[in-house]
C-alpha cells in the first residue's frame, strides 16, 4: 500500500507541476501583453522559461531538501530522454525537418553547455554559486541569440517555445480579453501549484527510492525525468500526429538549453548543488546523445524514421545500463 500511495502522490505532483506551469505562463503572458510587451519577447522569455518550470521546481526543491542527486539526475535524465525518447517517438510518427540555424548553432551550443555542466560539476563535485552565475550569463547570451535570429526571420526556438505550453500561452489572439484579476489569479494559483507539486513529487520520489533501495540518482534519471518531460512528450507527439512535427527539434533543443542554464543555474544560485561522481557517465551519455542527433540531421537537415529508430534503440540501451 505504501508503494501505491507514493506512486499516486508522484503522479499528483507531476499533474500539479504541469497544470501550474500552464496557468502561470498563461497569466504571465497576458500581463505582459497588457503592458505592451511584444509577443516575440514574451515567447522568448516567459513562455520559454515556463517550459522548464517543472524541472526547475523539482530541482530547486530537491536541492533545498538535500536530495542533490535528484536535482542533477532530473536535468541530465530529462535532456537524455528529450533527445532519445521524445525525438525518437516523434520522428518515427512523422519525419522532422530541422532548421539550418539549429544544425549550425544550437546543437553545438547544447553540446558545449552540457560539457560545461559536466566540467564544473566533476571538478569539485559541486555546482556552486559562481557556476550558477556563469550559467545565467550564458542564458542571457542565448536569449540575445534568439532575439537576433527572430529579427532575421529564423523560426527555430522562437516558434517552438511559443507553441510549447498548452492552454493559451502560444500568443494566439482570443475573442474576449482576459480581465486583469484573472491574469493575476492564474499567476498566483499557478505558482502555488508549481511549488506544491514539486514538494509532493520530490517527497514521493525520495520515498520510492527508499522503499525499493534505489539511489536518488536512478530515480532522478528515470521516473522524475520522465514526469517533468511529459509536457514536451505530449506536445511533440501530438504535433507529429497533426503533421506539424517540424517544430519538435527546435523545441527539444531549446528545452535542453534552458534546463541546464536556467534550471541548474537557478538551483546553484539558491544553494550549491552536489554533483556525484556517478553522474560523469550520465553526462557523457547526455553529450553523446546530442552529438548523435547532430550527426543524424547534419547532412539532410531532416530527422527521418530510421534516425528516430536509432534514437529509440539508444534510449533502450541506456535504460538497460541504468537497470543493470
Amino acid at each position: 500500500m505504501e508503494v501505491v500511495l507514493q506512486l499516486a502522490l508522484l503522479a499528483l505532483g507531476f499533474f500539479l507541476l504541469v497544470k501550474g506551469a500552464d496557468w502561470f505562463v498563461e497569466g504571465a503572458s497576458k500581463v505582459a501583453e497588457k503592458f505592451g510587451i511584444p509577443q516575440l519577447v514574451i515567447g522568448l522569455t516567459i513562455v520559454a522559461i515556463g517550459t522548464s518550470l517543472p524541472e526547475a521546481a523539482v530541482s530547486v526543491s530537491a536541492a533545498l531538501k538535500g536530495s542533490a542527486e535528484i536535482t542533477i539526475g532530473n536535468i541530465v535524465g530529462s535532456n537524455i530522454l528529450n533527445v532519445l525518447l521524445i525525438l525518437g517517438v516523434t520522428s518515427v510518427i512523422a519525419p522532422i525537418a530541422v532548421q539550418k540555424s539549429t544544425v549550425k548553432y544550437e546543437l553545438p551550443f547544447v553540446i558545449a553547455v552540457s560539457a560545461l555542466l559536466m566540467a564544473v560539476g566533476y571538478t569539485d563535485n559541486v555546482v556552486g554559486r559562481v557556476d550558477g552565475v556563469i550559467l545565467w550569463l550564458l542564458l542571457f547570451l542565448y536569449l540575445a541569440y534568439l532575439l537576433l535570429m527572430a529579427k532575421k526571420g529564423e523560426n527555430g526556438p522562437k516558434e517552438s517555445n511559443q507553441g510549447d505550453m498548452p492552454g493559451g500561452a502560444s500568443g494566439k489572439p482570443e475573442d474576449k480579453p482576459m480581465p486583469v484579476w484573472k491574469m493575476l489569479l492564474l499567476i498566483v494559483v499557478g505558482g502555488c501549484l508549481i511549488v506544491l507539486g514539486s514538494d509532493v513529487a520530490v517527497d514521493a520520489a525520495t520515498a520510492l527510492a527508499r522503499i525499493f533501495g534505489m539511489s536518488e540518482r536512478l530515480i532522478g534519471l528515470t521516473i522524475v525525468a520522465f514526469g517533468t518531460s511529459l509536457p514536451e512528450l505530449v506536445t511533440s507527439a501530438t504535433a507529429a500526429v497533426k503533421g506539424k512535427a517540424d517544430i519538435a527539434v527546435g523545441n527539444i533543443v531549446g528545452s535542453n538549453i534552458f534546463n541546464i542554464l536556467f534550471v541548474v543555474g537557478t538551483s546553484a544560485l539558491i544553494t550549491p548543488v552536489a554533483y556525484a561522481e556517478n553522474f560523469f557517465v550520465d553526462s557523457i551519455v547526455c553529450i553523446a546523445t546530442v552529438a548523435l542527433l547532430w550527426i543524424l540531421v547534419a547532412k539532410n537537415k531532416r530527422l527521418g524514421r530510421a534516425g528516430g529508430a536509432c534514437l529509440l534503440v539508444g534510449y533502450a540501451a541506456y535504460f538497460v545500463y541504468l537497470m543493470r
